[in-house]
C-alpha cells in the first residue's frame, strides 16, 4: 500500500507492506473560532490570573512567541492577544515581541513576516533572542550552582507573557510552558547546563516523561526563578490548526495542555517493529537535520534493536551550516563517539548524542532532496534515492517477512511498545 508523508511543503508518497501499522496522530478538528477561545481563555484561565488583572493603561509587556523552527499558528495566535492587549491599554508603544530562539538561527525579515504577519512586523518592537549576546542577559538566580540568565527584555518587562504550542519533546517530555524561557530565552551557558550531557543521556530524559524527566527539571526550576505572568500553549491538528487553548500560571496551564496532547498523540504497539518509515512532520519542523533528528527519535521507540528507519526529512536548511552540530556528528570517528557522557557540553552535543543513540540501536536511511548523499554519508547515516524501493529492499533482505511501521507525522506521534 502507499501511504504519504510529511515532507517539506507537501507529501511524498511510500510503498509499504499492506500489513504495516500506520499510526497518525489523532486528527482532531481545528476550532470554529480560535480568536473566540482565544480571548475567552485569557479572559477565564484554567489557573491563575486573567490577562485583565494583569495588564493596565502603559504596563511594559512582553509577549514570547516560539522561532521559525516551530509550526506554531502564531498568525492566529498573536492577533487576539494583541488586541486584547491594546483594549487594556498596552498598545505598539508598551508591548515588545521577543522570538524565542534558543540557540537557533535568526530569522530573516521576510521569515519573521510569513511567522507573525505583516501587520504585526510594522506595529510592534520585534527583536529576536542571542543566546550569545552576553550583554543582553541577566542573572536572576542559579540552579544546581549554575547560573540562569534571562533576555533583558525578558527580565525588564513588568508583564510577562510566553505563547508556544505542545507536542511531545524526545528529550523534555513535551514542548510549550516553560521552554519558552529556557532555553527559548536564555544565555548560552544556561542552555548548555539544562543540555547537559548527564541529563540528556538519562534514560528519563525523553517523551512524555515531566517529573523524573532531569531536562524538564531544570527547565522549569530555572523559569521559576522569574516566571511569565502569563502563558498561552495551543494544541494544534496536521493541518496546524489550533484544537485547544490552555492559558494560565505554570505549571498548572501546560500540565493540562501536555494531559490533552498526551490522550490524543500517544499509540501502543504490542511489539517492536523491524522497519520504521519516519518523516519529521514537513516544514517547518524538516527545514535541517539538525531538527530531523526528532523524527528519527520517535522511530527509534519501536523500531527493534538492529532495526532499519527509513527517514523522510527535506533539509532545505542543510545540515544546518550555522551552530556546531554539523561539525559535531562528521568529526566523530564512530557513532559510539557521539554518546561518550564525558564529553564536554558545547552548543549543540545534545542533538549529537541523541542522534547517536538512535544509531546505537538502528541503522537509519535517509531520503532527503536538501542533502548530498556525501553528507548523509558523513553524518554517519545511508543516504536513499527511493523511500519506497529502499523499504522493499529491507523487507526482502528479511525474508519477505518484516514488521513494519510508518510515523507519516513523525515526532507529532509517539508509540509505546508494550513488550
Amino acid at each position: 500500500m502507499r501511504v504519504e508523508l510529511s515532507y517539506g511543503a507537501g507529501r511524498v508518497g511510500v510503498e509499504v507492506p499492506d500489513g504495516a501499522v500506520v499510526l497518525r496522530p489523532s486528527d482532531l478538528a481545528g476550532l470554529a473560532d480560535p480568536a473566540g477561545a482565544l480571548t475567552e481563555a485569557l479572559a477565564r484561565p484554567h489557573t491563575g490570573r486573567p490577562l485583565a488583572d494583569l495588564v493596565a493603561r502603559g504596563t511594559k509587556v512582553v509577549v514570547v512567541f516560539p522561532d521559525i523552527t516551530r509550526p506554531m499558528p502564531n498568525r492566529t495566535v498573536l492577533p487576539p492577544l494583541l488586541g486584547q492587549l491594546e483594549r487594556l491599554g498596552a498598545g505598539p508603544d508598551e508591548v515588545v515581541l521577543l522570538c524565542s530562539t534558543g540557540t537557533h538561527r535568526a530569522a530573516t525579515p521576510a521569515e519573521m513576516e510569513a511567522l507573525i504577519g505583516p501587520e504585526i512586523v510594522a506595529r510592534y518592537a520585534v527583536y529576536q533572542h542571542d543566546a550569545t549576546a552576553s550583554g543582553d542577559h541577566v542573572e536572576v538566580g542559579a540552579v544546581d550552582g549554575a547560573a540562569v540568565l534571562l533576555d533583558r527584555r525578558y527580565v525588564e518587562a513588568e508583564v510577562r507573557i510566553v505563547t508556544g504550542f505542545v507536542e511531545p519533546h524526545f528529550f523534555a517530555g513535551f514542548s510549550g510552558g516553560p521552554k519558552a524561557v529556557c532555553p527559548g530565552v536564555s544565555a548560552l551557558e544556561t542552555i548548555l547546563e539544562a543540555h547537559s550531557p548527564a541529563r540528556i543521556l538519562d534514560p528519563s530524559a525523553t517523551w512524555l516523561e515531566l517529573d523524573a524527566n532531569p531536562v524538564h527539571r531544570f527547565i522549569s526550576r530555572a523559569t521559576d526563578l522569574l516566571a511569565p505572568d502569563l502563558s498561552l500553549d495551543v494544541a494544534i491538528n496536521g493541518s496546524r490548526q489550533v484544537t485547544a487553548v490552555f492559558v494560565g500560571s505554570l505549571p498548572g496551564a501546560h500540565r493540562q495542555a501536555c494531559d490533552f496532547v498526551r490522550r490524543n498523540a500517544v499509540h501502543s504497539l504490542p511489539d517492536a517493529c523491524d522497519v520504521v518509515v519516519s518523516s519529521n512532520a514537513g516544514l517547518p519542523l524538516d527545514r535541517n537535520l539538525y531538527q530531523s533528528v526528532k523524527g528519527m527519535a520517535a522511530a527509534e521507540r519501536v523500531v527493534r534493536p538492529g532495526g532499519d528507519i527509513v527517514m523522510l526529512a527535506s533539509c532545505v536548511d542543510g545540515l544546518p551550516n550555522e551552530g556546531a552540530f554539523a561539525g559535531l556528528v562528521t568529526a566523530a570517528p564512530s557513532i559510539s563517539a557521539l554518546t561518550d557522557p564525558h564529553v564536554v557540553a558545547s552548543l549543540d552535543t545534545w542533538q549529537a548524542q541523541i542522534l547517536g543513540r538512535v544509531l546505537t540501536r538502528a541503522s537509519v536511511h535517509l531520503y532527503s532532496e536538501g542533502l548530498t548523499a556525501d553528507q548523509v554519508r558523513a553524518v554517519h547515516l545511508r543516504p536513499v534515492d527511493d523511500p519506497s524501493a529502499c523499504v522493499a529492499e529491507l523487507v526482502a533482505a528479511r525474508g519477505g517477512v518484516a514488521k513494519v511501521c510508518v510515523l507519516p507525522e513523525g515526532p507529532l506521534t509517539v508509540a509505546t511498545v508494550a513488550s
